[in-house]
């Protein structure tokens, strides 16, 4: 686990941009995780400013969405195909018909979420995969108590993630009740995961998430297990992080490191 550590949102989004673009570069086929919510609108503002300026190339990757509200239609202003056209895809070169965006208003779910692990399998699977973590610890609608294997699947919304989202709706009682997900599992089977996180209301549960133990309650600290976490939070949400200037000594030494010619 690599935990890097920035002054402010800003260049947390810039750093986690920088991440994403080079794998890009490197494989420009790649298959992108995306998420939605506040979080990564920077992340997402900063890869199509490299789009815009340095020509960085989205025409042969592939994404696939950690989840989407249901029941809910493709148009609604807070549906995450709403999201994902106006934040992103449509101010970038990226083909949509290798775009996959959970229905909100599929008939049948188990179907579909079958349909949807098969796409990433045949795709050869999710190369780098990004991540906010909710209040509770969640990644994706992966709420409190989620089995730590699930795979893709309809999920009922904790009472607090429904209050969380309110003000996207206006109020509570229009919230949907429930959402479709990728399972921690299938967030797991990615190859590299980026988590991030920003504002002091998410200092505890980083901490619980990278610190604490794995537990289900906090589907987030799984990610701990994974071969290739990158974490990057910004000063407000890792205040609390037991082991911050240990994390600081390492990624200096790491940025050190790139600089060094070794002599045979």
């Amino acid at each position: 686990m690599r935990v890097i550590i920035e002054k402010n949102y800003e260049f947390m989004s810039k750093r986690a941009a920088e991440i994403i673009a080079e794998q890009i570069r490197e494989k420009p086929d790649s298959v992108l995780g995306l998420a939605t919510g506040f979080t990564p609108l920077g992340t997402y503002k900063e890869l199509i400013g490299m789009y815009k300026k340095e020509g960085l190339d989205f025409s042969r990757v592939t994404t696939f969405n950690l989840d989407e509200y249901y029941p809910i239609p493709s148009t609604h202003p807070q549906s995450y195909h709403y999201y994902m056209q106006k934040e992103f895809f449509k101010h970038i070169n990226i083909n949509l018909d290798h775009t996959y965006i959970l229905d909100g208003l599929v008939k049948d779910v188990k179907a579909f979420c079958r349909w949807y692990e098969e796409e990433i399998r045949k795709a050869g699977g999710i190369d780098l995969q990004l991540l906010g973590i909710g209040r509770d610890g969640h990644i994706g609608f992966n709420e409190p108590g989620s089995s730590l294997g699930s795979r893709t699947r309809i999920k009922t919304l904790d009472a607090a993630t429904i209050k969380d989202n309110a003000r996207f709706f206006g109020k509570k009682e229009d919230v949907p009740k429930y959402a479709i997900t990728m399972g921690v599992g299938t967030i797991m089977d990615a190859k590299r995961c980026l988590l991030l996180a920003s504002g002091s209301d998410k200092s505890k549960v980083l901490t619980k998430a990278i610190e604490g133990p794995i537990t289900a309650q906090v589907t987030a600290s799984i990610l701990q297990m994974h071969k290739d976490l990158i974490v990057i939070a910004d000063e407000k949400a890792s205040r609390d992080l037991k082991n911050k200037d240990y994390y600081q000594h390492i990624e200096k030494l790491t940025e050190e490191l790139k600089t060094l010619t070794i002599e045979e």
